[in-house]
């Protein structure tokens, strides 16, 4: 049996994330990023950011960030080679475009293409190839 969704299940989740509660004093409405927008013009958006880690180029919209540290947004990134020594939070990702290789310490690969959703766990280890993606993301808990 398949089950179909009118909605992306990234969407779908990011609307349950979205729903949670916001930082104190803030306003509490959905925040709509759309395909049209996370193709790159909502990087354009004056509360977009952009930063450099490792002379690797990044930027992102974040469309929530709550008092428990946790978050959700776009975020786009240059080609990068990066060994990890700790994932520094619980974090899903549904990639828009791109691709991730994801080589855990024990050697598992774990190659994730645009259209894949992808959980990696706080205290995760390992290398992480790319030659550049877009995701949306959703941190939860975690270091920011």
């Amino acid at each position: 049996m398949r089950i179909s969704f009118a909605a992306p299940p990234f969407a779908l989740l990011l609307a349950a994330c979205l729903a949670g509660p916001a930082v104190a004093g803030e306003a509490t409405h959905p925040v709509l990023v759309t395909s049209e927008q996370a193709e790159g013009p909502i990087f354009d958006n004056p509360d977009a950011k952009a930063g450099e880690r490792h002379g690797v180029a990044f930027k992102w919209f974040e469309m929530l960030k709550s008092a428990d540290k946790s978050s959700a947004g776009v975020y786009a990134a240059e080609a990068s080679n990066s060994d990890i020594e700790a994932y520094p939070h619980d974090e899903f990702m549904y990639f828009l475009d791109g691709s991730v290789t994801l080589t855990s310490a024990d050697g598992t690969v774990t190659r994730v293409n645009a259209g894949d959703g992808v959980t990696i766990p706080k205290g995760w280890k390992g290398n992480w190839t790319t030659g550049g993606y877009r995701k949306f993301y959703v941190i939860y808990g975690g270091s920011q």
